[in-house]
C-alpha cells in the first residue's frame, strides 16, 4: 500500500506557473504607482515656477543688481556703488515732482473711477430696458485703443477750440491751457483714466452682485427695506472682497500710469511730462533716466523704489478695507 504524500490543490483552483511570477511583477507597477503620486502633482506646476522664474525671478534679481552699480551703455566698465543711487534718488527733487504727480492722479481718478463702476454695476444689475444692449456698452472703452483714447482727449482739452473750453465759455469760464497747468493736468488724465476703466471694474461689480442670493433682497424688501438701504446695507458688505480686489489692482495700475500721460502730449514735452514735468509720473521719469540720461544702475534704483511703493500701497488699502470692514 502506497501513500501519496503530496498534498491536493484545493478545490476549484488550478495552480499555474505564471502565478509565482505575480509578486515580482506587481513590485515595480506599485513603485510607479507611488513615484506618479508623489511627482506628478510637481510637475503640473512646474511650467508655473518655469516661467515666473524666467519673466519674474531672473528681471527682479537683476534690476536689484544693477541698482547697486553704475551701469550705463556709455561705460565700458561696471563699478559697485552700494546704496549711492538710493540716497541721489532721496534728493532727486524730479523724482519726488514725479511721485507727487503719480499719487495725485492716482488719487484722483482710482476713488471716482471704483464709485463710478459701483453705482453703475447696480443700475445693471436691475431689470432695465436694453440691459444687455448696456452691459455690451460698458465694455467698449476697454478694447479701445489707447491711443485713440488719448488722441480723442487731446483734442476734448485742447487749448484753442477744445470742447472742454468751449464748455466753459459757455457758462462765463476762460479757457484753460490743459498741458500747461498742473491740476488741469491732472484732471484731464485722470478722466482719460477713468472713461477707459470704469466699465471694467463695473462689470467685475457686476458680476459679483450676479452671485449674491436674492432672496437676502426679498426679505429686506419684506421688512420696509428700500432699494438705497438694500444697497448699502446688502450689497457692499457682500461685495467687500471684490471692492478690495478691485482697488489692489487699481492701485497698480495707477502707480504705473504711463500711457495716458505719455499720449497726453501731443508730442510737447515727451516723457518730461511737460515743459515743467507738470504731469510727469514715476514711470515717465524712470523711461527718462534711462533712455535720454543712459544711467541704467540709476533707473533700477528707480524701478525697486516703485516696486515698493506699489507694495505699500496695496498692503494699506487692503488693511484700510479689511478694517472699515471690520467694524461695520
Amino acid at each position: 500500500m502506497s501513500l501519496d504524500l503530496d498534498p491536493a490543490p484545493p478545490a476549484g483552483r488550478h495552480s499555474h506557473p505564471a502565478d509565482d511570477e505575480r509578486g515580482p511583477r506587481r513590485a515595480p507597477r506599485r513603485s510607479l504607482t507611488r513615484l506618479d503620486l508623489k511627482v506628478s502633482p510637481y510637475l503640473y506646476i512646474l511650467p508655473f515656477f518655469v516661467i515666473f522664474a524666467i519673466f519674474s525671478a531672473y528681471p527682479i534679481g537683476y534690476t536689484v543688481w544693477i541698482a547697486l552699480t553704475d551701469r550705463s551703455p556709455m561705460n565700458a566698465t561696471i563699478s559697485f556703488v552700494g546704496l549711492d543711487n538710493f540716497v541721489e534718488i532721496g534728493q532727486d527733487p524730479q523724482f519726488w515732482n514725479a511721485v507727487v504727480n503719480t499719487f495725485g492722479m492716482f488719487a484722483m481718478s482710482t476713488v471716482p473711477q471704483l464709485l463710478i463702476a459701483l453705482l453703475l454695476a447696480n443700475a445693471l444689475n436691475r431689470r432695465i430696458k436694453g440691459q444687455t444692449f448696456f452691459r455690451m456698452a460698458i465694455a467698449m472703452p476697454i478694447i479701445t485703443s489707447t491711443a485713440v483714447v488719448a488722441l480723442i482727449f487731446s483734442m476734448i482739452y485742447a487749448r484753442e477750440f477744445g470742447l472742454a473750453n468751449w464748455l466753459l465759455d459757455l457758462v462765463g469760464i476762460d479757457p484753460i491751457d490743459w498741458r500747461a497747468n498742473r491740476y488741469a493736468s491732472w484732471f484731464a488724465i485722470s478722466t482719460m483714466v477713468d472713461w477707459r476703466w470704469v466699465g471694467y471694474n463695473a462689470l467685475i461689480y457686476l458680476a459679483a452682485m450676479q452671485s449674491i442670493n436674492k432672496d437676502i433682497y426679498e426679505a429686506a424688501a419684506l421688512d420696509g427695506a428700500s432699494k438705497t438701504r438694500q444697497f448699502w446695507s446688502i450689497t457692499i458688505p457682500q461685495l467687500r472682497p471684490t471692492i478690495i480686489f478691485t482697488l489692489i489692482i487699481s492701485t497698480i495700475g495707477g502707480l504705473q500710469l504711463f500711457t495716458e500721460p505719455l499720449l497726453f502730449t501731443s508730442g510737447s514735452g515727451g516723457i518730461s511730462g511737460g515743459s515743467q514735468g507738470q504731469f510727469q509720473t514715476i514711470t515717465m521719469y524712470l523711461l527718462d533716466v534711462m533712455n535720454t540720461r543712459f544711467r541704467w544702475g540709476y533707473a533700477g534704483a528707480v524701478a525697486l523704489v516703485l516696486f515698493v511703493l506699489i507694495a505699500a500701497m496695496s498692503a494699506i488699502n487692503y488693511l484700510l478695507a479689511r478694517r472699515i470692514s471690520s467694524d461695520k
